[in-house]
């Protein structure tokens, strides 16, 4: 089967063996058709109308072949749109005929969210080769381990040969450096043949700092009266946006039809600035619940530091809705408790006044999905965060121990295994992967991989030079890297050796202590896929709270009527005063527990799940 997904700019190869190239140049007084042909470059006239769009049809020109665009005589230009640069941003556009590529999942539909379980991967780092091809080669890991959806950070085209994706220019061209475009849709299919799901990351609220053109031709895309954090917002409601809001669409229909994703994964929502109405946020969520309805499983999930509530709720079936967030406040709480950390954002998560503040918070965001919900958050000097969250399903919200973020933004690429000791991790790892929220698992966790995962990129010199010391500056308040010496021994992002030293050791989970943590994910996965996952669809909360001595006491109600229950000490010391949990022990991280787990003291960095009855 072939799959096409038509779009009114880039390159479109036709079926009588010509290609028509549009470019939507409004700020532009001409653009040029440049084509590579065995002879030269042929420089051809593009008609132009009154909105801004330029348009040629040429003959004998098709798959495979190079072209830019001209731009007032003077700037040669890749195509926004383009499907492929196999030479980079700064280089030519290469034609792709979508029709090419033939797709053996035809049978593939998707999976139901509440059967996810994530695992977040960096395609360069993930393997030797650092390729689609080499990342394929393991899928048959993932669903032994028990993940059932793979999740690709950023692979739209970036500058140079390493970066995390998130400087991507051209939104439609996967990065050459891990592959063609066949070399990806070969992935996506392998992965669907496994009973694998693939989520993208797509990333629409900024631009990378080198290779993007756009200003010079089409100023519109972009807007003065917002600001982000990378400088002058896209314009999704201004003047021009139409245009602008239809390139974004078409992206994310293109992923989803021509690359066969299952879902993509919207990077930083809260820096999507957009007073329209509906913002562009509920307009690519309309579109995707109207373009696939019930044919297929489409996830759309959050990345927003603003825990905006009514955007979720998917599984209600409102249609402008996404099926979840990745949920911060998990993390946090659970990253505070193991390894006492409290610099930057932690600080909400931390207390002095009230030992059990952490505590209390993890309980209400396990049970209610936000830890904030419209609270004054102290690390934001008072701002309100949040909206009100516990009538959304526990699927609703993605958790994670670690991920690209909360690894490699530390100063040192830190994974939480060198952080946290290894019982207080245990700990946190069976409350991760057995809760009715969605688990996310980021590469190499599984074994808890020694290796950091760092900030790396590859810029021209001038550039590199500020992102190293904006790198360093960036780290400045926090205790350990006051001093400007210390800071020093912070990682040059542009520095080759900071990407080798983020990519992975597959061989390391053959050999012990790793090995034993790969038996503990795959147990607790199992136990998910038993026990779990079956009875998540109509799962509610019941209720969350801390016992009198700081024990995490968590039900929910499930789908098919039975009680879950989390019991767990996340702290050093035991507690005093026996507690009852009540039911069918399913996991607990002491054995001892046996069958008489009810009555008994809980030891430190203890965990019990039990299921049972509303009243066992």
């Amino acid at each position: 089967m072939k799959r096409f997904h038509p779009m009114p700019f880039g390159a479109q190869a036709l079926e009588n063996g010509a290609t028509r190239f549009r470019l939507w140049a409004p700020t532009a007084s001409r653009a040029e058709l440049l084509c590579s042909a065995p002879q030269g470059v042929r420089r051809l006239d593009m008609a132009r109308d009154a909105d801004g769009w330029c348009e040629r049809t040429v003959e004998g020109v098709g798959h495979g072949d190079l072209y830019r665009f001209l731009v007032d005589g003077r700037l040669e230009v890749p195509d926004p749109a383009s499907r492929f640069n196999p030479h980079d941003v700064q280089g030519p556009s290469m034609v792709v005929d979508p029709a090419r590529f033939e797709w053996s999942d035809t049978e593939w539909h998707g999976r139901p969210w509440h059967e996810a379980v994530l695992y977040e991967v960096h395609v360069g780092t993930f393997t030797g080769e650092g390729t689609f091809g080499a990342l394929q080669d393991r899928l048959g890991h993932l669903v032994e381990l028990g993940v059932t959806a793979l999740e690709l950070m950023p692979v739209a085209d970036f500058p140079g040969t390493r970066n995390w994706g998130y400087d991507g220019v051209l939104p439609f061209a996967p990065d050459a450096r891990y592959g063609t475009p066949e070399d990806l849709k070969r992935l996506v299919d392998a992965a669907h043949r496994h009973g694998l799901m693939v989520l993208l990351d797509v990333v629409y609220n900024h631009f990378g700092p080198e290779g993007n053109y756009l200003h010079a031709y089409a100023a519109d895309f972009f807007s003065e009266r917002h600001r982000t954090p990378w400088g002058s917002a896209i314009n999704f409601d201004g003047p021009g946006s139409r245009t602008v809001r239809d390139f974004y669409l078409h992206n994310v229909m293109y992923w989803l039809e021509e690359y066969r994703f299952d879902g993509l994964r919207f990077d930083a929502a809260h820096a999507i600035a957009d007073d329209s109405q509906p913002g562009i946020l509920e307009e690519i969520a309309q579109a995707v619940r109207t373009r696939f309805g019930s044919a297929r499983h489409v996830h759309l999930i959050l990345e927003d530091d603003r825990n905006s509530a009514h955007l979720l709720g998917h599984a209600a079936r409102r249609p402008a809705a996404f099926d979840a967030q990745w949920n911060d406040d998990v993390h946090h709480c659970l990253h505070a408790a193991i390894t006492g950390e409290h610099d930057g954002y932690y600080r909400d998560y931390v207390d002095a006044g009230d030992d059990f503040h952490t505590a209390r918070l993890l309980a209400r965001a396990l049970a209610e999905g936000f830890a904030w919900q419209g609270e004054p958050s102290p690390s934001r000097g008072g701002e309100l965060r949040g909206e009100p969250s516990a009538h959304l399903p526990p699927t609703a919200f993605v958790d994670f121990l670690q991920n690209h973020d909360q690894t490699g933004n530390r100063a040192l690429g830190d994974r939480i295994g060198r952080l946290a000791p290894a019982p207080a991790l245990r700990a946190a790892v069976s409350i991760l992967l057995l809760s009715p929220h969605v688990p996310l698992l980021f590469m190499g966790e599984e074994w808890n991989a020694p290796e950091p995962f760092l900030f790396f990129c590859e810029f021209d010199p001038e550039l590199a030079a500020k992102v190293r010391e904006g790198r360093r500056r960036e780290f400045a308040d926090f205790q350990r890297f006051h001093d400007p010496e210390a800071r020093l021994l912070i990682p040059d992002p542009c520095d080759p050796a900071t990407f080798e030293r983020s990519r992975l050791d597959l061989a390391m989970a053959q050999h012990e202590p790793h090995r034993g943590w790969l038996a503990l994910y795959r147990h607790l996965l199992g136990l998910r896929h038993r026990e779990i996952i079956p009875r998540l669809p109509g799962c509610r909360s019941l209720e969350g709270g801390v016992g009198t001595h700081g024990e995490i006491c968590v039900r929910w109600h499930m789908g098919d009527g039975a009680v879950l229950r989390l019991l767990a000490n996340l702290g050093p010391t035991s507690t005093t005063r026996p507690m009852h949990t009540g039911g069918r022990l399913l996991y607990t991280t002491h054995p001892e527990f046996g069958a008489a787990h009810t009555g008994s003291a809980l030891a430190p960095w203890c965990v019990v799940w039990s299921l049972g009855s509303a009243h066992g």
